[in-house]
């Protein structure tokens, strides 16, 4: 089978004091207790539930909604509302117009074919901040969202004109003092600027590179208002359509709006920034890979401070090659860390494109970006490592039991058949290789190209997966599609960087040692 990160990072798993093993597999999947009473009552073995309406509610669910209703209303703050109600009104409008017939009437360009994907798209780009992280959560959660959805969203842009440095200042000193106090200097063109925060980099009075993540004005005011409104929304659908429950639907949104309003805690970030370090010292990573150092007296909740680390992103195989000398060692330093990580973390680095991983100046391997983390539940924790041993067994059959173990089902499922569909995954998955595009000539005529890899290949490889499961009855957790999306990203870095290496038999792989030990003792 194929020898991939994804076997890699679920032996490592299976190593870790938490995981444990199943018998060997068999072809009968035994259902818990619980959901062998949902089976019995999808397949007739006992009474239907009849279906409830608004009428069922009870006094109590009804004030437990107002309850919710009045604190998001209290949360999101008088001046919210009138401004976002008139943003609404443009977006809307605007998104209209693309797809109007009486468009070349009105600007003189053709109106666009009406997709509802793309429709979405623009005017969550439209709405602003919360819609723009919105549609990143969408493309982040194949396992929540349609195939489509999940495409489109791909493109949803978290750029904005940047705050004049005027207003950028005012921040700033507001939040940790006067700038001649603490800065030598300051660029006043910002490095990126996203939807919630904008960066400049900036140097230290004691000549330290730095750069500085200053949170927009009035952003928490917003998203608190944006956030609550689609809590309460979803609330009040599950509450006048109560068969809306089954499908999480609040429960999804609270999600949401936690993870997206954690984002707006810088010093949230500058704690998982330095509990990463501390678990590069712990773990002896220091000295081959590392995270920014944290300025704590210059951060707060609107303002981070943070070491500029200066590197080239892990797919720009010429500029890495111009570092070092061994390639292939970047990239299995990079996935030791991270591996290593997921096991022995309450929490991982959800968000390792190649912007985000970078191999620095000195050779070392840089993560950056640690506002997007991911946690993995018992439950989860305890399928990937049964995934694990099925998986480095080549038993697809195994594989299929441990998914149905970690996700939520109500039907019967065929294992063998889930088992089949998993194989040719697998094999698509082993298929895939990098582009290799001409760039240029050089003097001598020696045509020079670049090795990449296009970002939608990886969702689709995801896409697949969740297919598969879902085609299956079955219904898995986000946290498991983050961590397979991680793995195919580093899928994609070996191919560049180590297309010979085989990660299972690679002594360098140290993480998998304990993981492959234990899957052979399993075998005896």
């Amino acid at each position: 089978m194929a020898k991939v990160p994804l076997v890699a990072l679920f032996l490592a798993v299976s190593s870790s004091p938490s995981a444990s093993f199943l018998p060997p597999a068999t072809s009968t999947w035994h259902p818990s207790p619980t959901r062998q009473s949902q089976l019995d009552m999808s397949t007739g073995s006992s009474s239907v539930t009849p279906k409830r309406s608004v009428r069922d509610r009870s006094p109590e669910e009804a004030i437990s909604l107002l309850r919710d209703i009045t604190q998001a209303a209290f949360d999101a703050g008088p001046r919210a509302a009138p401004s976002r109600t008139l943003q609404a009104y443009i977006a809307i409008t605007r998104t209209l117009q693309d797809f109007s017939p009486f468009q070349p009437l009105l600007n003189g360009r053709r109106a666009e074919n009406f997709s509802a994907p793309v429709a979405l798209r623009k005017l969550f780009e439209r709405l602003g901040a919360t819609y723009i992280k919105l549609g990143q959560f969408v493309a982040s959660s194949p396992s929540l969202f349609p195939k489509e959805y999940v495409l489109e969203f791909q493109k949803c842009l978290d750029s904005t004109e940047p705050l004049e440095w005027n207003a950028v200042k005012s921040i700033i000193e507001r939040e940790i003092g006067p700038i001649s106090k603490n800065f030598k200097s300051i660029d006043t063109t910002p490095l990126a600027s996203a939807s919630i925060a904008q960066v400049h980099s900036a140097e230290l009075k004691t000549g330290e590179e730095v750069v500085i993540k200053v949170q927009k004005p009035r952003i928490d005011e917003l998203l608190k208002a944006d956030l609550n409104f689609i809590y309460v929304a979803s609330r009040l659908l599950e509450f006048v359509q109560p068969d809306f429950e089954r499908t999480s639907l609040s429960a999804v949104a609270g999600d949401i709006k936690n993870s997206m309003l954690e984002e707006l805690d810088f010093e949230k970030e500058a704690n998982n920034i330095e509990e990463f370090r501390d678990f590069l010292c712990s773990q002896g990573f220091d000295d081959v890979a590392t995270a920014p150092r944290v300025y704590r007296s210059l951060t707060t909740k609107r303002v981070l401070t943070m070491e500029r680390l200066r590197g080239v992103s892990m797919v720009d195989a010429e500029s890495i090659a111009s570092i070092t000398e061994d390639p292939e060692s970047v990239i299995i330093t990079a996935l030791n860390t991270w591996t290593s990580s997921v096991m022995n973390m309450p929490w991982f680095h959800a968000d390792v494109h190649s912007g985000n991983l970078l191999v620095l100046d000195d050779g070392r391997v840089g993560f950056i970006d640690f506002g997007m983390v991911g946690r993995v539940g018992e439950k989860t924790f305890k399928a990937v490592s049964e995934l694990s041993t099925s998986m480095a067994l080549g038993d697809y059959e195994g594989m299929a039991e441990a998914l149905l173990n970690m996700g939520a089902t109500d039907e019967n499922v065929d294992v063998q058949k889930f088992g089949r569909d998993i194989e040719q995954v697998m094999k698509d998955i082993a298929k895939v290789q990098p582009d290799i595009a001409a760039v240029g000539v050089s003097g001598d005529g020696t045509v020079q190209a670049a090795i990449s890899f296009d970002e939608d290949e990886i969702t689709n490889m995801l896409l697949k997966i969740v297919a598969v499961t879902e085609n299956n009855g079955l219904k898995l957790p986000r946290e498991f599609g983050l961590l397979v999306k991680q793995s195919l990203y580093f899928d994609r870095y070996l191919k560049i960087l180590a297309p010979g290496v085989d990660v299972m038999s690679d002594k360098r792989m140290l993480v998998l040692e304990a993981g492959v030990s234990k899957v052979e003792a399993n075998v005896q």
